[in-house]
């Protein structure tokens, strides 16, 4: 596992989002939409990490399936604090590109463990 793609790009997208969070609180006195925002958007990473340890395949992909709907739940956040101007069109594109990539990421690993389960 030393190149573990979606543990290193849900840790780096986790990053963001903690800095993010300290931009929204310290420079656009934002303090409810983004304490979400760094809830669901560092719990992605902390669920990859979980499903190194998964007791099973499908405990494995259930902890997955979880940081799957913590990603599409970052993106709403996203979305909607790039609508009420929080974020401007940069700063949303930029991080929206790599939530789309992690969400992808993730849907194959699950869809591909599920096959290589029902090949057995």
């Amino acid at each position: 596992m030393a190149d573990n793609v979606i543990k290193t790009k849900s840790f780096n997208f986790a990053l963001r989002i903690v800095k993010l969070f300290q931009f929204l609180n310290q420079e656009k006195k934002e303090f409810i939409l983004s304490k979400q925002l760094l809830r669901s958007g560092t719990s992605i990473g902390a669920l990859v990490r979980e499903s190194e340890q998964a007791e099973s395949k499908k405990d494995f992909i259930h902890k997955l399936a979880i940081a799957q709907k913590e990603a599409n739940e970052t993106d709403y956040w996203l979305e909607l604090l790039f609508q009420s101007n929080y974020l401007n069109e940069t700063q949303f594109k930029s991080i929206k590109l790599d939530i789309v990539e992690i969400n992808k990421i993730l849907a194959s690993i699950i869809i591909t463990t599920k096959q290589k389960m029902t090949a057995i």
